[in-house]
């Protein structure tokens, strides 16, 4: 295979997973707490998704972009769009690193990579999501400590449960779709690696 074909082929998969992830951030729960808005989605299990289909940097970028996507298209998120991309690349990239190692894998192997690589890209989320919040809260709002700790762990048990939802999600799906997208996963395989 030539590799402007190969380069179709990765954009192409970018391109749909971003357009799965955005669509799939659309449909959410709001709840409103007393320091903000917080959210449950379907967007985070697209994410990872993504890299455990598609390897560590085309995951990456399909969670990233649609993600930050979906940031822009909201006025309440369109000032952290650049954040969400680089955390939600994050959960792709590790999906699909530890999802993907060099050599043949079986079945059984597959689904343990599956499992730790959504867990670990989730778990990356969830660590710079929180950092973020604290940082902006307690040294750039300059809200009192305890407030700020409240805020953030709201937000860790939100984002927590957005986490293990992407994984309970993501794995199954990767399991069931792989078969059928393997003539094109062979395709991008050669470059992820």
């Amino acid at each position: 295979m030539n590799q402007k074909s190969n380069y179709a082929w990765r954009l192409v998969a970018i391109g749909l997973m971003s357009a799965v992830v955005f669509v799939l951030s659309l449909p959410q729960i709001k709840l409103m707490t007393p320091v903000g808005v917080t959210r449950f989605h379907f967007g985070n299990a697209m994410c990872v998704l993504s890299g455990l289909l598609f390897g560590s940097v085309t995951g990456g970028l399909s969670a990233g972009i649609g993600s930050a996507l979906y940031d822009l298209f909201d006025p309440v998120y369109i000032a952290s769009a650049p954040f969400t991309f680089a955390f939600k690349f994050c959960i792709g990239f590790f999906a699909g690193l530890i999802s993907h190692p060099k050599g043949e894998m079986t079945r059984k192997r597959q689904l343990l990579g599956d499992i730790v690589g959504g867990v670990v890209g989730s778990l990356s989320y969830v660590i710079l999501y929180v950092g973020k919040s604290f940082v902006e809260a307690y040294f750039f709002e300059r809200v009192e400590w305890q407030t700020t700790l409240i805020s953030v762990g709201m937000k860790a048990a939100t984002s927590t449960v957005n986490a293990v939802l992407a994984v309970v999600i993501a794995v199954p799906l990767a399991q069931i779709l792989r078969p059928a997208l393997s003539p094109a996963l062979k395709r991008l395989a050669p470059q992820e690696k």
